[in-house]
């Protein structure tokens, strides 16, 4: 391997472990998993005192199970109900807290799915279903995403190596009402983190890189700067795959604001790959055109930003009330063949005093598709068209490890026709077999449990 591969890997190898180093950092209860069964945050407790003991020592386990039900009720391509499941292990480690040396933390999940979604059934781009993508998409699938740690060397500046699952509960385009995996808030993947991202930085892969906290507070002010292997997955560890030729570069910074008096936040980020790219690339949907085949290019980049803003807050700062968000992002528009996307939504948390773990969120998006270009006869077939969708859930507090949600989207997916390329008359030229595939309104009902 050459010494800049080496090298570049190196730096990234050391930024994305943003999620142990604010986890870590946040102040907790005294006994945060204790309380009785209906109170406590976990449906586990605190294992006879050893989970509070533990997370004083600055070792934490965080288990959760989310199921979900959905069906597509009108359009699509099928009507056919789903049912699907991820679990989730995320164990944080800070150095300091355990009696070793200061400004270090480990980070580790474990996560799989199981059974299936209602994501193919669609026509859109974008997963109604994101939860069911991670950590592979498909099925009974049970992958280590991240393993890295993070060493502070001040309270400014810090290093980190490993592999990374680049979207958790408080990294990877963060914003605080619509954000994640699909587990706690939207659904739909296009509002839990700008999908133009989704081209050039994989889920799951080796890094490193650095992350500068201006003010040493995360919540604050953070930037990081990173180094990714572009070509990585869940479900290997990705060292038999380093190429210098198939490295992102990231970088991306978030601000706490006070507009009107009230907490928001502003993000901007940018992406840069020099690997090749198709047009459809593999970490999006393979349904979308069945038969042909697409040109290559070398290079893709991107432009995104997000912000969200509490319009009202019982309290400033406690993370509770009701505001607005959106995101925006642009791309080169080929080979990342999302050209411009936007979304749009307002969202709460903890809106009422009597229901501190309720959440709600309505949210509109847009893509603007520039078409895949096909090789040969079929250079000028259209085969998608832009896409956009409405959602809105209500994520019900049963207990506060017990989580309902209804949910309901409307969809007019990108893939306008099912579309394959059969044999000719007499075995000559090649003609197209198309069915059109109308807007989808999908209905769905999530549970999630926290151990």
């Amino acid at each position: 391997m050459k010494r800049s591969t080496i090298i570049v890997t190196a730096v990234f190898l050391l930024a994305t472990s943003l999620s142990a180093w604010v986890g870590a950092q946040d102040t907790s209860p005294k006994d945060p998993y204790s309380g009785d069964l209906l109170s406590r945050s976990t449906l586990t407790g605190d294992w006879g005192g050893y989970r509070n003991d533990w997370a004083q020592k600055g070792i934490t386990f965080d288990l959760s199970i989310t199921q979900v039900g959905q069906g597509v009720v009108n359009g699509g391509k099928s009507g056919a109900w789903q049912y699907g499941g991820r679990s989730d292990i995320i164990m944080n480690l800070d150095t300091q807290k355990l009696g070793l040396w200061p400004g270090g933390f480990l980070n580790m999940e474990a996560e799989g799915n199981w059974a299936s979604s209602v994501n193919a059934n669609t026509g859109a781009l974008m997963p109604v279903n994101s939860n069911q993508i991670y950590p592979v998409a498909g099925s009974d699938n049970f992958n280590l995403p991240a393993l890295n740690f993070t060493q502070f060397l001040s309270p400014y500046f810090g290093l980190t190596l490993g592999k990374y699952a680049t979207v958790t509960n408080t990294s990877g385009d963060m914003n605080e009402f619509a954000h994640g995996k699909g587990a706690t808030q939207f659904m739909n993947m296009a509002f839990n983190f700008n999908p133009i991202m989704a081209f050039t930085v994989p889920y799951s892969t080796l890094g490193t890189g650095v992350i500068v906290l201006p003010t040493k507070d995360p919540k604050e002010a953070i930037a990081s700067f990173m180094v990714l292997q572009a070509n990585g997955t869940a479900s290997t560890s990705g060292f038999g795959d380093l190429d210098g030729n198939k490295i992102t570069v990231a970088g991306e910074g978030r601000v706490r604001t006070d507009f009107f008096g009230l907490t928001g936040h502003q993000l901007f980020g940018t992406t840069f790959s020099n690997k090749k790219f198709i047009s459809i690339d593999q970490r999006l949907d393979r349904d979308v055109i069945e038969n042909g085949v697409l040109k290559a290019e070398k290079g893709s980049w991107n432009i995104y930003y997000n912000f969200d803003q509490y319009l009202y807050e019982p309290k400033k700062g406690v993370d509770r009330g009701v505001g607005v968000f959106g995101r925006l992002g642009v791309s080169d528009g080929n080979p990342n063949f999302m050209k411009f996307f936007g979304s749009f939504g307002v969202g709460g948390k903890g809106m009422f005093e009597s229901r501190p773990h309720d959440q709600f969120g309505l949210g509109y998006y847009y893509i603007n598709i520039d078409n895949p270009r096909l090789q040969g006869p079929l250079q000028t077939t259209t085969f998608l068209r832009d896409e956009y969708g409405f959602e809105a859930f209500y994520n019900f507090a049963l207990t506060p490890w017990a989580l309902l949600t209804p949910d309901i989207q409307v969809v007019r997916g990108a893939q306008k026709d099912t579309v394959n390329i059969i044999q000719g008359p007499l075995g000559l030229l090649p003609r197209l077999d198309k069915k059109s595939i109308s807007t989808s309104t999908v209905l769905g009902l999530r549970l999630q449990l926290l151990f």
